[in-house]
């Protein structure tokens, strides 16, 4: 469960720093616009980025979401969920990414139907980082 004090920090943050492991130990960095979603922080990609073949070999991960000016930051380590098409369904997968749109944007979107069409061409999937861990300065 992600505690109230850092689920504020995220949704005010959003700015994230994602770490993955490649297929030989190495660390994989990418840059991810995310906000608090069930009992984590999510964001979304695409099918063909590393971040995603990454953790669907290996859910292991730490994100670490930072203010603009790096002093204030928290770090989360754990797993993702990956919610993809190959394992939710239809609807509980486009009900997902809207989600993680909103927490993200922290607003709606101006055409769903426009972001759903873009979602599914794009075949994006909603990461979930689910913390086991969590420090830094605003923990």
């Amino acid at each position: 469960m992600l505690p109230e004090n850092i689920r504020g920090f995220v949704a005010e943050t959003k700015r994230g720093v994602l770490t993955t492991f490649r297929r030989d130990g190495g660390a994989q960095m990418s840059i991810v616009t995310c906000g608090p979603y069930r009992e984590g922080v999510a964001f979304t990609t695409t099918a063909s980025r590393a971040k995603l073949l990454n953790l669907k070999r290996d859910p292991r991960c730490s994100l670490m979401v930072s203010q603009e000016d790096w002093r204030g930051y928290v770090v989360l380590e754990g797993h993702a969920q990956v919610l993809s098409a190959d394992n939710t369904s239809g609807g509980e997968l486009q009900d997902a990414l809207r989600d993680v749109y909103r927490t993200a944007a922290g607003q709606e979107h101006a055409n769903w139907d426009e972001y759903d069409r873009s979602m599914r061409e794009d075949k994006r999937s909603a990461v979930i980082v689910v913390p086991e861990k969590i420090y830094g300065t605003k923990a």
